[in-house]
C-alpha cells in the first residue's frame, strides 16, 4: 500500500514538474484587456463586425486593427467602456452609416436579358453588368442578401434603399457591391466627399461649383420633405439663403430638360427650402463630429472662410474666424446691396454657422492687429486665408480722383456700412459686371435722376448676370455701349462735371473669345454727369504679406495678379500649413465658387492635420462633364412652362432698398420640382410613359 502511494506521488510530482516546465516553454501571453473588452461587447457573436465572434473582435481592438466602435450593435455605454479600457476618447470615432449613390435602377436600359445569373458580383465579373450605364446599380440585390440587420432592401425603382434606423454601418453591403455605388461612410467622410469621374451624377450636379446633389434635394422638395432637402444642400453648401438669392446658377445651363424645354429653376427651388427653414423660426439641427482637440484659424469671414469654418467644425475641429470688418459676410455683406440680399437674412444664416461653436473676432486685420506668429503661439495648427479681393482697379485716366468719383467695391462697402455719401444727380458707372450693375441700381434707389452704364463692348458681351441686366433695363438705367472712358472733366470748382469717352468698334476676338473693342479715331464724346463710379474689377489686397513681421511670411508666394499662389487641386499655399480659396486665390469669382473652394480647403487641412499626404481627390471631376452624360436629344419631354420668379414691380421698389426678387409660393415650387427629370448619369424620368431611347 505504502509503495503504491509513493509511486503515485512520484508520478504526480513528475507530472507537475513537466507541466510547470511546459507552461514556461509554451506559455502564450494574452493581453488582459481582450477579456475585459469582450465582456463589454454585445456578446451576440453575430459576425456583423466582420470577425468570427466577439473574442476575435476584442483582439482586433486591442491590437489596434479596429476602433472601439467596432461592434456594430454595441450600446453607447459599451462603447464608452471599451474606449476607457483602451485609454481613448469614446467620441473620437464616428459611427459609419450606409448610403446608396445610385438612383437609376430600372430607368437604366438593359444591354441584354440573361436569366441564368442572380448575383450582381457574378454578372459584373462575367458580363460587366447588364445595364447600359457603366457605373449604375445592377439590381440583383447582393447588398440586400449580405445585410444581417434587414437594413437594405431593393426599392420599387430597382435600386437599393437603406433604412437608417436599422443600419449599423457594418460594411457588408459595401463589400458585396461590385459597382461601388453603395458605401459605408462616417459623417465626416460624407461631408468631405467630392465628385469623381465614376460617380453616378446628374449633369446639373456635375457642374455645380459646390457639388450639391441637386436631383436629391429637388426630389425631397417634391415629396414635401423640406427639412431633408435643406440637409442635403448643407452637406455641400452652408449658405443656401445667400446662394438662393445671388447665385447665377451655372447648373441650370446643363439641365437635361433644357435641351428640349426650359431648364428647371434649380436656384429658386434651393431658395424655397432655405427660406422655408428661416420662416419657420426654428433651425434644423446640424450634426457635428466630436471635437478632436485641434485648432484652425480662418482669416476672413466671407463665403470661402465661412464655408471652410463650417465644414472644419462639422468634422471635429475647433475653429475661430478673424475678420477685419465689423461683421462677417465679406462681399455678401459689403459688396451685394440690400435689395438683392437683405442683411437680416444674411445675419440669420451666419448665426446658424456660429451656433455650431465657431467663435468670431471682428475688427482684427491680419498683418496689423495680429500675425502668423501670434496664431502659432496661440496653438493654431493650420491657417485658412480667405481675405477676398477688395482692391478696386483704377481706370487710369485723368480726373478719376476728382470729387464725385468713386470705385465700385469701395462705394458699395461704404453704403452697406451706413455711411452718408455726398451724391450728385446724374452718374456714370463704368463697367459691365455684377459690381457695376449693383452700383447703378443702388444709385437709382439713392434718389439720382439719371444713371448711365458705360461699357466698352456690347450688351451681348456683358459679364453680369442676365437677370440683373434685365432688371437694370426695367428700372430705367441707360446703357452706353462701345464706349471707353478717356478722362473725367472738372467744372470751375474742381468737381466732376463730365465723362469723356471714345466710341469703339468690335474687332477680332481676344483671349477671352470676345471681340476686342477698338477705338474709333476722333470720336470723343462728352457725357454730362456729376458722379463717376469705376467698377471694372478688383484684386486681393495683400499688404499683410509685408506688414506681418513673421519671417515665414516671406515664403508666401503671390501671383502677378496679387492672388495667393496655391495648388489649384489642394488649395495648399507655398507655406504648408496655410491654405486659401475664394477671391483671394482666384480673383473675383462667384459666391458658389468660393463656397466650393472653402470645403475643398477644409478637406486638405484635415489631411494635413492628420499627418496624411495633402493630395488631390482621386479622379476629381471639378465641374468637368462626364462624356456619356452629355445628350443632344432627350425623349419623353413635354414642354411645361418654367416657374417665373416673383418680384416687386418697378413702381414698388425704386424708392427703397426693399428686396426685389421674391420666393416662389409653395404650390408653384411643387409644380416646378415636378419638372425635374431626377436625372442620374444617363437615366432620367421622362414626362410620358413611352420607353427612353438612347
Amino acid at each position: 500500500m505504502i509503495p503504491a502511494l509513493l509511486f503515485m506521488l512520484g508520478i504526480g510530482a513528475v507530472c507537475g514538474i513537466v507541466l510547470s516546465l511546459s507552461s514556461k516553454v509554451f506559455y502564450v501571453y494574452e493581453d488582459p484587456r481582450i477579456s475585459q473588452i469582450e465582456n463589454n461587447l454585445a456578446a451576440a457573436n453575430c459576425g456583423g463586425c466582420g470577425y468570427a465572434g466577439c473574442s476575435a473582435a476584442a483582439e482586433a481592438i486591442v491590437t489596434g486593427k479596429e476602433p472601439p466602435t467596432l461592434c456594430v450593435i454595441n450600446s453607447k455605454e459599451g462603447v464608452e467602456a471599451v474606449s476607457k479600457i483602451m485609454g481613448v476618447d469614446a467620441g473620437s470615432a464616428e459611427s459609419p452609416m450606409s448610403y446608396n449613390m445610385c438612383d437609376g435602377g430600372f430607368r437604366a436600359a438593359d444591354k441584354y436579358h440573361y436569366m441564368g445569373v442572380s448575383s450582381c458580383k457574378a454578372m459584373s465579373v462575367v458580363f460587366g453588368g447588364s445595364r447600359v450605364c457603366s457605373v449604375g446599380c445592377i439590381g440583383l440585390g447582393d447588398c440586400v442578401k449580405s445585410c444581417q440587420f434587414d437594413a437594405v432592401h431593393m426599392g420599387p425603382d430597382g435600386h437599393p434603399v437603406v433604412d437608417d434606423d436599422k443600419c449599423v454601418g457594418c460594411g457588408a453591403c459595401q463589400k458585396a457591391c461590385p459597382k461601388d455605388i453603395i458605401e459605408v461612410k462616417t459623417l465626416s467622410e460624407k461631408l468631405m466627399k467630392f465628385n469623381q469621374k465614376n460617380d453616378p451624377l446628374a449633369p446639373c450636379a456635375q457642374t455645380c461649383p459646390a457639388e450639391i446633389n441637386i436631383p436629391r434635394y429637388i426630389n425631397q422638395l417634391k415629396e414635401g420633405k423640406y427639412k431633408e432637402a435643406v440637409q442635403t444642400i448643407r452637406m455641400r453648401n452652408p449658405l443656401p439663403l445667400a446662394c438662393g438669392r445671388v447665385c447665377p446658377h451655372p447648373c441650370e445651363d446643363q439641365c437635361r430638360r433644357g435641351i428640349e424645354d426650359e431648364p428647371v429653376s434649380i436656384n429658386q427651388l434651393k431658395r424655397f427650402v432655405a427660406d422655408y427653414e428661416m420662416n419657420t423660426g426654428s433651425r434644423i439641427p446640424i450634426t457635428c463630429a466630436p471635437d478632436n482637440g485641434k485648432k484652425v484659424a480662418v482669416i476672413g469671414g466671407g463665403p470661402s472662410g465661412l464655408s471652410c469654418a463650417f465644414f472644419l467644425k462639422r468634422i471635429g475641429y475647433q475653429v475661430n474666424i478673424f475678420e477685419a470688418m465689423p461683421k462677417l459676410g465679406g462681399m455678401l455683406r459689403y459688396g451685394i446691396p440690400e435689395y438683392r440680399l437683405p442683411k437680416k437674412v444674411l445675419d440669420w444664416e451666419i448665426q446658424g454657422i456660429l451656433d455650431l461653436g465657431i467663435k468670431s473676432f471682428p475688427y482684427l486685420k491680419f498683418g496689423v492687429d495680429f500675425g502668423l506668429g501670434s496664431l502659432m503661439a496661440s496653438g493654431y495648427q493650420a491657417v485658412f486665408l480667405g481675405v477676398g479681393a477688395w482692391e478696386d482697379y483704377s481706370l487710369g485716366i485723368d480726373g478719376e480722383d476728382l470729387e464725385g468719383c468713386f470705385t465700385g467695391i469701395n462705394f458699395l462697402q461704404r453704403i452697406s456700412g451706413g455711411e452718408k455719401i455726398k451724391l450728385g444727380k446724374t452718374a456714370a458707372v463704368v463697367g459691365g459686371g455684377n459690381t457695376a450693375v449693383d452700383c447703378a441700381r443702388t444709385l437709382l434707389r439713392l434718389g439720382l435722376d439719371k444713371v448711365y452704364m458705360v461699357y466698352r463692348r456690347t450688351r451681348k458681351e456683358m459679364p453680369a448676370n442676365e437677370v440683373e441686366i434685365v432688371a437694370s433695363e426695367e428700372e430705367g438705367i441707360d446703357f452706353v455701349f462701345l464706349a471707353a472712358p478717356t478722362r473725367v472733366v472738372a467744372d470751375e470748382s474742381g468737381k466732376c462735371s463730365q465723362l469723356e469717352y471714345l466710341q469703339m468698334k468690335l474687332g477680332e476676338p481676344d483671349a477671352s473669345g470676345r471681340q476686342r473693342p477698338e477705338p474709333i479715331e476722333g470720336s470723343e464724346t462728352l457725357l454730362d454727369v456729376d458722379m463717376v463710379i469705376s467698377a471694372i474689377g478688383q484684386s486681393p489686397e495683400a499688404s499683410f504679406k509685408k506688414q506681418d513681421p513673421h519671417p515665414r511670411m516671406t515664403e508666401l508666394e503671390l501671383t502677378r495678379w496679387n492672388t495667393i499662389d496655391n495648388d489649384p487641386a489642394t488649395l495648399q499655399s507655398s507655406i504648408p500649413y496655410i491654405f486659401t480659396a475664394g477671391d483671394a486665390a482666384t480673383g473675383p469669382s462667384l459666391v458658389v465658387d468660393a463656397i466650393g473652394g472653402g470645403r475643398r480647403a477644409a478637406r486638405s487641412i484635415d489631411c494635413f492635420l492628420k499627418g496624411e499626404p495633402v493630395e488631390p481627390v482621386k479622379d476629381s471631376l471639378q465641374q468637368k462633364r462626364i462624356h456619356e452624360s452629355i445628350f443632344t436629344h432627350v425623349d419623353g419631354i413635354k414642354k411645361i412652362k418654367r416657374a417665373k420668379m416673383p418680384e416687386l414691380h418697378v413702381s414698388e421698389r425704386l424708392d427703397s432698398m426693399v428686396e426685389v426678387d421674391l420666393v416662389l409660393p409653395e404650390d408653384i415650387a411643387q409644380k416646378e420640382a415636378e419638372r425635374c427629370l431626377n436625372c442620374c448619369r444617363i437615366c432620367y424620368n421622362p414626362d410620358s410613359d413611352f420607353p427612353i431611347a438612347k
